[in-house]
């Protein structure tokens, strides 16, 4: 009788175990898919201000956590304001999270004259750990890598072009075809040019209304990033959260003779808890 009685009080603590466990587990995933994710900087192209091998909490409340599977978002805080650092599915490859600052917003106009930016007219100043670590490209040599192409923009002179922003209504024309294409085709229509008219579900169209708000993403490590300036106009769909803290980091590439194991002297104890700006 006694051997039952036991049997049964570890029956219940099993389940009560499980259920705590499947308990957790679930809040766990409900915070990871709508309130903070962790990321890891895979490159350099946010240097010096975050380095490969950082871990960082992505806030993904504050701009309104999407829906899985939809478009749909929650409500927001805030929207994403100049300067945020952003974490976002790359549009060309939407598997992949990227991570840059938000330099431009919808309906702003960007220029880049001799590596300054100038955002509506105005300049405005390099972030405090923002670098250069090539040579400046001359005003009117084309890089074939820069969107949009067939431009004469390059890394460090680019524009003026604008950030679409929702309801805006643009030209359609053989000279600005490369710039808006990729727009209109991931809003969901077809596009294609032929001689100099531009067409839109099969129609001759001079206008389309811009159906999203689009930002201009850059990193911090101007000549080592692959950014807005290559891949063009990040819709405000992709963006997954905010950058918030470096909760650990390690070098992944350690120096063999400094650390013949290669792991203890690579962790940056001093990069655990820095706050992201």
């Amino acid at each position: 009788m006694n051997n039952q009685k036991n049997g049964n009080i570890e029956k219940g603590k099993s389940r009560e175990w499980f259920e705590a466990l499947v308990i957790a587990a679930l809040v766990a995933t409900v915070l990871r898919i709508f309130v903070v994710e962790s990321y890891r900087i895979p490159t350099g192209s946010m240097e010096r201000t975050l380095l490969a091998g950082d871990f960082l909490f992505v806030n993904k409340y504050v701009y309104g956590p999407k829906v899985p599977l939809t478009d749909i978002r929650l409500p927001k805080l805030h929207d994403v304001e100049r300067g945020d650092i952003i974490v976002f599915k790359f549009p060309k490859d939407r598997s992949l999270n990227y991570i840059k600052r938000c330099v431009a917003l919808p309906g702003d106009e960007l220029e880049i004259r001799q590596r300054q930016m100038f955002i509506n007219g105005k300049r405005v100043a390099l972030p405090e750990n923002a670098q250069f670590i090539a040579a400046e490209m001359p005003k009117g040599l084309a890089d074939y890598q820069i969107f949009p192409m067939m431009s004469d923009f390059n890394k460090d002179n680019y524009g003026p072009i604008r950030v679409p922003r929702q309801g805006d209504v643009i030209e359609l024309n053989g000279r600005n075809f490369t710039l808006y294409r990729d727009l209109i085709a991931d809003e969901g229509h077809e596009v294609s040019l032929v001689g100099q008219r531009v067409y839109v579900d099969g129609m001759s169209r001079s206008t389309y209304t811009v159906q999203r708000n689009y930002y201009f993403a850059m990193g911090d490590n101007r000549d080592n990033s692959l950014d807005s300036r290559y891949w063009g106009f990040l819709p405000e769909t992709d963006v997954v959260g905010q950058a918030m803290m470096v909760y650990w980091s390690w070098d992944p590439e350690p120096s063999l003779i400094a650390d013949p194991l290669g792991k203890i002297s690579s962790i940056r104890w001093g990069r655990t808890g820095l706050l992201v700006h």
